[in-house]
């Protein structure tokens, strides 16, 4: 089991359901195994695409709600990697099978895409820096503990070896391990030693578990009827 901090695996302990649903779906399994449809594997990449653009803006969104420059320099890392390594995977997946960066940035975004980056938008928006951690978690968390799982487990002719290299790798998994980190450390100087005593720790817990159920509608949202 990976460990991404306290914080982290407090909020996975409390939705087992949704957070295996997410992370067991069919189309992670199909990825691990090489049994996923190419074409549910691009339609994924082009909307994933789509969502990095939000995601990355979320993340910019929580440098503005940082109260340190540590908080500051630990997100806007990761909107760097988002737009450096996570978009640049897309864009050459896509470009073997014809698709250029103009096309992926043209594409219309699914219904479902834009409910959950507009969700987790509004988190940022309405809520301070543990809403939007909240709502953020999920999706940079999930896909590192997705990644070093199916590194352990991919069948040795699947053809999404490089998806799953990239989310297991050294990279990522430094970036889930700050992240973690920033969570832990942004609870305990806002709520306390002991967080799960707040008042507010409820309602952040059902953000993650929201969030949650909107990465498994993703992918979903991808797969043939």
């Amino acid at each position: 089991m990976v460990d991404y901090g306290d914080t982290f695996a407090l909020w996975r302990a409390e939705h087992p359901e949704a957070w295996r649903e997410y992370t067991h779906h069919r189309f992670v399994e199909g990825l691990k195994d090489g049994t996923l449809l190419r074409e549910a594997y691009l339609t994924y990449l082009v909307q994933d695409y789509i969502f990095l653009i939000h995601f990355s803006r979320a993340w910019a969104l929580a440098v503005t709600k940082a109260e340190t420059p540590e908080e500051m320099r630990l997100a806007a890392r990761t909107v760097t990697s988002l737009l450096d390594e996570e978009l640049g995977l897309h864009i050459k997946t896509c470009a073997a099978e014809g698709l250029s960066e103009a096309d992926l940035f043209a594409a219309r975004e699914h219904t479902h895409n834009i409910a959950y980056t507009r969700y987790v938008l509004d988190a940022g928006h309405s809520g301070d820096l543990l809403d939007l951690l909240a709502a953020l978690a999920p999706c940079v968390l999930g896909y590192g503990e997705i990644g070093a799982r199916l590194a352990r487990q991919k069948s040795g002719n699947t053809p999404y070896a490089d998806w799953i290299d990239t989310y297991a790798g050294d990279e990522t998994q430094s970036l889930c391990r700050d992240v973690g980190a920033l969570i832990d450390g942004a609870m305990g100087r806002r709520l306390g030693s002991d967080p799960q005593q707040s008042p507010r720790w409820a309602a952040l817990s059902a953000r993650f578990e929201t969030a949650t159920r909107l990465e498994a509608g993703f992918w979903a949202m991808n797969l043939p009827e």
